[in-house]
């Protein structure tokens, strides 16, 4: 007879334990069928533990234990006054042979045999346990066996990954994700960023193609096959691009005030900048001009604009992938005087009407004179 019994191997989790016990019926939860045998096996772990037994029609039983952690087994199998020879096997390896230890694995130990009930322990179970375990007994000269077959669960464990990588645009990549586990976990990868959408590769290797700036960033494998959480880790993507200018402006100042040209420039690794005039690179601290730099912002200051500071500058953004520029022009602002009176700050005189009124009696005192000499 034949059974399957799957037990799970953890990633960080305590030793697991698993018992294999011949017994009696009575024992096993079957108090009907008294003179039935059976077999059980247990797992635990810690605080954990699950046990099943069944008969089958021979007199022998066997069963399936469905875990959901990390645990070790205890098998039980039934035994009577008929039974006259006990062995637990492993394959074709006698483990224990009545009170005999025959094999030299010292995480197997025997627990009970009596009359009743026939134990063998198995400590620390790991992948290595897998296989067929035989419980063989002699009753009235007629050999009888019963089989469990443990096949151990491993959580997936990620084993081999790519390091970060620095990449030049247009240049193709390939990331690898190896994991390991019992079943052989999925793999996938996925692109973290904004703009991706879903996963980019259902596969241990992920290979991008005349890869962009818009494709940098963390790209994170999982690896899962439903023993535990899945296992994620992450690989940055640096792509290298060379600058280009965004923003560019000239701008207007009066003599004698502040003044600034700004240049900004986007570029993987960041850009290094370099203001000129007339073929001539201008030098902060020289003539009351400072040059402040940022990883993707250059500003040109004046603390107090001459006439002789206007005109075209070029700002020049490198790395070493290449470089750019671009013409700023710094322009006079004319400032404006206004007459006395006028302007903003003046004050009119007119109030309800009193200028018009006395405009007009002006313009009359010319012709009242002439009207009294005439008269006369």
């Amino acid at each position: 007879n034949h059974s399957v019994l799957r037990g799970f191997q953890t990633q960080g989790h305590s030793a697991s334990v698993l018992r294999l016990q011949f017994c009696k019926a009575s024992d096993a939860e079957t108090q009907a069928k008294a003179n039935r045998r059976c077999l059980c096996v247990h797992w635990e772990q810690g605080a954990q533990s699950s046990q099943s037994c069944q008969e089958d029609p021979d007199g022998i039983s066997f069963f399936v234990v469905p875990l959901t952690y990390p645990s070790g087994p205890l098998s039980r199998c039934t035994i009577d006054n008929r039974v006259t020879r006990v062995a637990w096997l492993n394959r074709s390896t006698i483990l224990y042979a009545g009170n005999d230890k025959w094999c030299l694995d010292p995480r197997v130990v025997l627990l009970s045999n009596t009359q009743t009930q026939y134990s063998i322990e198995i400590q620390n179970v790991d992948v290595y346990d897998e296989g067929p375990y035989t419980c063989s007994v002699q009753t009235d000269n007629h050999p009888k066996t019963s089989r469990v077959h443990l096949i151990v669960q491993v959580s997936p464990k990620i084993v081999e990954i790519s390091s970060d990588i620095s990449i030049n645009e247009g240049n193709n990549i390939s990331l690898t994700c190896i994991a390991t586990g019992r079943p052989e976990p999925t793999v996938t990868w996925r692109h973290i960023s904004p703009k991706a959408v879903g996963f980019v590769s259902e596969d241990e290797y992920l290979e991008i193609q005349g890869i962009t700036r818009e494709q940098s960033g963390y790209y994170e494998c999982s690896a899962s096959n439903d023993v535990a959480a899945p296992v994620v880790r992450r690989v940055k993507v640096t792509v290298n691009y060379p600058p280009y200018i965004s923003e560019a402006k000239g701008t207007g100042v009066p003599v004698g005030q502040k003044g600034t040209l700004q240049c900004e420039a986007s570029a993987v690794p960041s850009a290094e900048f370099q203001w000129y005039k007339d073929d001539k690179r201008l030098v902060e601290g020289k003539k009351g001009v400072k040059v402040e730099n940022r990883p993707f912002l250059s500003k040109l200051i004046f603390f107090n604009v001459s006439e002789h500071d206007y005109g075209n500058y070029t700002c020049v953004a490198s790395n070493k992938l290449g470089h750019t520029n671009a013409s700023i022009t710094l322009f006079e602002v004319k400032t404006t005087t206004l007459p006395p009176g006028k302007g903003p700050g003046a004050v009119s005189e007119v109030s309800n009407g009193t200028s018009s009124r006395r405009a007009g009696c002006l313009w009359l005192l010319p012709l009242l004179v002439l009207h009294l000499l005439l008269k006369f």
